[in-house]
């Protein structure tokens, strides 16, 4: 297996949830770890917690939809650690509500944050991963890639959008040493659903550490090998099959 010691990794809704998890699974395994997310005031928190504990992790302020933004970081970063050796897109939104009841402005939103900062920043590392010799991109997918059910018709565009996105990636990659990995996460006891489903039997879900551990163990796979799609669950998921 590959070591993370030392290597740099950008994840973005590093904040909280899968984000924090990740963060922290990835920092505690020797990795210098940006964790970015457009809630500062979260991933500052985070990082003076983790720092403490010895940690390399530094917080960023962004707003994964922003082209100009996301440059900006991506530019800042390699001037300030010469190199980008992994991206972890995680940053997700969704509007739960129906066809009729979902604005264009909802919809603009979920495919902006879901798809369009994906394509953003890998599209802005993946040169410089290129002329590096190589690199590694996850990204954050859901079982809603798999399947489909009521009020969430643009989370589902999103997400079926983010595992495509991920294949055709990791065939781009392939020539130049970039692996592309698809994770299909299920149910996670994290804000991101239990704020919206308050009532959800958490017996169900999973804790984020799993999937974070997942996420490990596929950027630490030998170099010969790349996973390109990846499902995690709950062993009680009720969104799959």
């Amino acid at each position: 297996m590959e070591s993370l010691e030392g290597k740099v990794v950008v994840v973005t809704g590093g904040g909280r949830g899968l984000g924090e998890a990740t963060v922290r699974m990835l920092a505690n395994h020797g990795a210098l770890v940006i964790a970015a997310d457009i809630r500062y005031d979260l991933v500052e928190g985070l990082a003076n917690k983790l720092q403490k504990e010895g940690c390399q992790i530094f917080p960023v302020e962004l707003n994964v939809t922003d082209q100009d933004q996301v440059a900006d970081t991506v530019d800042q970063l390699v001037r300030q650690f010469g190199r980008i050796d992994i991206l972890v897109n995680n940053a997700g939104t969704d509007k739960t509500l129906s066809i009729e009841e979902l604005s264009i402005k909802d919809w603009d939103q979920v495919i902006s944050v879901n798809l369009r900062g994906p394509f953003l920043l890998s599209k802005t590392v993946f040169p410089i991963m290129r002329e590096q010799g190589g690199g590694q991109i996850v990204n954050i997918t859901s079982t809603a890639a798999k399947r489909a059910w009521a009020n969430a018709s643009a989370y589902h565009a999103s997400k079926w959008g983010l595992l495509g996105f991920s294949h055709a990636l990791h065939v781009e990659g392939v020539p130049h040493h970039i692996k592309v990995t698809a994770i299909i996460a299920g149910g996670m006891r994290t804000p991101f659903l239990l704020d919206r489903f308050p009532d959800v039997d958490e017996s169900k879900l999973q804790d984020p550490k799993n999937v974070a551990e997942t996420i490990r163990f596929v950027l630490t796979m030998p170099q010969e090998t790349v996973i390109p799609e990846m499902m995690v669950i709950p062993m009680l998921e009720t969104s799959w099959p």
